[in-house]
């Protein structure tokens, strides 16, 4: 019996399952392996040039790694998974096939499909702190499925920032109240150190070259550009990246995790989702490593740790076992075309050309991301997110939008961050109320309604805020539906005191919107 390995391009950790399962059996050294670059593949929406410029560029890293390891590695460049699989197989008299489950459900269906003349073995995931089975045992028994009871559990299972006596460390679980400065706006100071950036090596440069020579030939249809490309292609860099993260910015991170600022990108944050998607880092040694910084530094408060590790064990585990939990077969509608809303409005094209955009708000995030492949959570949800809810734009269109032009993007953090989260069409399984607001957070939490066309305050009139009259227009429309979440209920009260006729005039505001 041959025993070959199909390392997928999101599993790129030298101790992920399939590889330490040839370990058991001390038979690496003779192990075929393979890693594959499939056009078909990525046709499936218009990914970011970043994006592709990434996978591919890490793939090819992690397979140099395989091989300076005296593993056999093939790397094969085809069109279909399917072709270079076959070929391999053959051509290694490989009688079984193991690979590390995928987190991706759609990845996983394409490897049931796959008709092969070989065994296919699936090895349980790995790559998270919390198994599908421990997150579903976790799960099961309850009738609410809250992230904050969650992320307690979490915290005390791998025990994180919990004292002797089994308290959490500093006396509150949740420091999120402190971790909601908006920016300093007139303040030049405010200015966050450089991001962790690198420049393209050889392999880099090569793959830069076929993605680009694949989209200007109408090949693959892609978004954004990779002119600016510097992110970090192999855990030697991704660890660089965490030490510059827990060295210069952690510091100032929570404070302002919530702030966005024209023209500064990153902020304090981390930047680090790309490479835990990835495998290049693992959660536990992130996490790990800031519990040990805050212990032995005087310069980190608990708010800015214990907002960070929330993000990493809390959110993305969370995130990752709602997605794995979701039963298709127990839904009367698939959760990934969930909409609880019926939201039908096609997304305008200025989600994909940002010069199309008249808000500033939008212009300064969208623009961000063509360039850069990135925005930060706030941007994400508070800007992007929340506008395509109240306005009414289709849930699946957004959730296609988020999965195609974000760096750290995949299926099991798009459904859940998009679907449940961002636009609510779950109908409240993950969120307790919708990410709804209107002009005012924006105003308060960046610098974005300076110089704007419209007016932040206004919510009629010629210059109202679009965020103003949706976000109103929302709260009307579906005034029966949300008056069941216990949570709008004072919000709705301040929708009733609206005079009939400035509610109408917000109502033909948005009407007048979505009109050709």
């Amino acid at each position: 019996m041959t025993v070959g390995v199909w390392v997928l391009g999101d599993q790129l950790w030298l101790e992920q399952a399939a590889l330490q399962n040839t370990k058991q059996k001390n038979i690496e050294q003779s192990t075929p392996i393979i890693l594959i670059e499939s056009i078909d593949h990525i046709r499936v929406r218009p990914y970011h040039q970043q994006k592709l410029v990434l996978v591919w560029s890490a793939m090819r890293h992690f397979a140099e790694t395989l091989r300076d390891r005296g593993f056999d590695v093939t790397y094969c460049e085809c069109d279909r998974f399917s072709e270079g699989l076959r070929e391999w197989i053959e051509c290694q008299d490989i009688t079984e096939l193991r690979v590390m489950a995928p987190a991706n459900k759609p990845f996983a269906n394409l490897i049931a499909d796959l008709e092969l003349s070989c065994e296919i073995k699936l090895v349980p995931n790995n790559q998270f702190m919390w198994t599908e089975d421990d997150f579903k045992t976790w799960a099961a028994p309850r009738k609410r499925l809250l992230m904050e009871d969650f992320y307690r559990e979490s915290r005390k299972r791998f025990d994180l920032l919990i004292d002797e006596t089994g308290k959490p460390v500093g006396g509150a679980w949740n420091f999120d109240k402190e971790n909601r400065k908006p920016p300093k706006k007139n303040d030049p100071t405010f200015k966050p150190p450089i991001a962790k950036w690198f420049k393209p090596d050889e392999i880099v440069q090569t793959v830069l070259k076929k993605v680009k020579t694949l989209s200007q030939s109408n090949q693959i249809k892609t978004h954004g550009s990779a002119e600016e490309f510097g992110w970090a292609v192999n855990r030697s860099q991704a660890l660089q990246v965490l030490d510059t993260f827990i060295e210069t910015r952690l510091s100032t991170f929570g404070p302002y995790e919530d702030a966005m600022v024209t023209g500064q990108d990153t902020l304090w944050h981390s930047m680090l989702s790309p490479y835990l998607n990835l495998g290049l880092l693992t959660p536990i040694e992130v996490v790990k490593r800031v519990e040990s910084e805050y212990n032995s530094r005087d310069d980190l408060e608990i708010n800015s740790v214990e907002g960070f590790i929330r993000q990493v064990i809390g959110w993305r585990e969370y995130m990752r076992g709602i997605y794995a939990f979701t039963s298709d077969d127990d839904r009367e509608i698939p959760y990934a075309e969930s909409n609880w809303f019926n939201h039908q409005q096609p997304l305008p094209d200025f989600f994909w050309d940002s010069n199309k955009a008249t808000m500033n708000c939008l212009k300064q995030c969208l623009s961000q991301v063509e360039r850069t492949s990135y925005n930060h959570h706030i941007q994400r949800l508070m800007i992007l997110n929340n506008f395509a809810l109240i306005a009414g734009y289709n849930p699946q269109e957004i959730e296609n939008w988020f999965h195609s032009v974000y760096i750290d993007a995949y299926d099991w953090v798009m459904q859940t961050n998009v679907i449940g989260m961002g636009q609510y069409a779950d109908g409240g399984l993950l969120a307790s109320k919708p990410y709804a607001s209107s002009a005012n957070y924006v105003n308060k939490m960046s610098d974005y309604c300076k110089g704007c066309q419209y007016d932040f305050k206004s919510r009629i009139g010629e210059k109202a805020c679009p965020f103003n009259y949706f976000y109103w227009d929302f709260l009307d429309r579906h005034r029966e539906k949300l008056s069941t979440q216990g949570r709008m209920s004072f919000i709705l009260k301040n929708l009733d005191k609206m005079a009939e006729v400035e509610l109408e005039q917000i109502r033909e505001l948005a009407r007048s919107w979505h009109e050709p």
